[in-house]
């Protein structure tokens, strides 16, 4: 089993150590990891994690019996494809995650952003700067969490994003991710707190019909206790629409059909 979204202390809003996650993943039953800290640019918090502080804390990290990688997840937005560019000359990757967090330097967890925008506007735009993404942006492998909003603290409404009620734009995003060969994820933090996963299923059998291809399955955990939270149940889901579930190294997708 494996967990593509993990973040430790070396993420702004982060808990324990590379260690401590690795070993609680490797308790549940994983095989495999991904270490994905945040690079989301934004005026009012430091959310860029230091390179020499994330080396330090994973290159020699070894927990025997789990293969762990090293990733980022990198806050998208349609001005910023040359900061990611940038970035990846930090060191080498295995996976980059790319998410959208911000909206005009917003971050759309928070309240303010909803208390501004109101529900329907605030989805309605967030899903539009998701399009603006995933058309200008190239050098990322997988969008993360499609519908986070869903989960967001500041949001008022907590309920789950129905793929009928936006099929047009959806469709869109769907398809410029085929378009450009980039996965989808399987978010598992939305099951305990809206009711399912971020995205929900119905969303992957689309991408499948669509063409896509790469799928990842991601607790999102920032501390121990939400480490692999809900992968199993997930990866098996995936795999009865695609026939697997993928993982990386070197920024290439690993088929996984077993």
């Amino acid at each position: 089993m494996y967990d593509y979204h993990m973040h430790t202390r070396v993420s702004f809003d982060g808990h324990d150590s590379g260690l401590a996650m690795a070993l609680a993943a490797k308790e549940r039953g994983l095989k495999e990891i991904c270490f994905t800290d945040h690079l989301d640019y934004t005026p009012e918090l430091d959310m860029v994690f230091d390179t020499a502080r994330y080396n330090a804390e994973y290159d020699a990290l070894e927990v025997p019996g789990l293969l762990i990688r090293r990733g980022l997840e990198f806050g998208l937005t349609p001005e910023n494809p040359e900061q990611l560019k940038k970035d990846l000359g930090r060191r080498h990757f295995d996976f980059v995650l790319g998410s959208v967090h911000l909206i005009d330097g917003v971050d759309v967890y928070f309240a303010p952003y909803w208390q501004e925008k109101g529900y329907e506007k605030g989805l309605r735009l967030f899903l539009e700067r998701t399009l603006e993404c995933v058309r200008v942006h190239e050098d990322y492998d997988v969008l993360g969490h499609l519908t986070y909003v869903s989960k967001a603290r500041g949001n008022p409404n907590h309920a789950l994003i129905r793929y009928d009620d936006h099929r047009a734009i959806l469709d869109e995003i769907l398809r410029e991710l085929v378009k450009h060969g980039k996965g989808m994820e399987l978010n598992t933090s939305g099951i305990d707190r809206c009711g399912g996963p971020l995205p929900t299923l119905d969303y992957f059998q689309r991408f499948h019909e669509l063409g896509g291809k790469i799928v990842t399955v991601g607790s999102d955990a920032h501390d121990v206790s939400r480490a692999g939270q809900y992968t199993h149940e997930m990866v098996a889901e995936l795999k009865k629409i695609f026939g697997y579930v993928c993982t990386f190294a070197d920024r290439k997708p690993i088929f996984h059909k077993a």
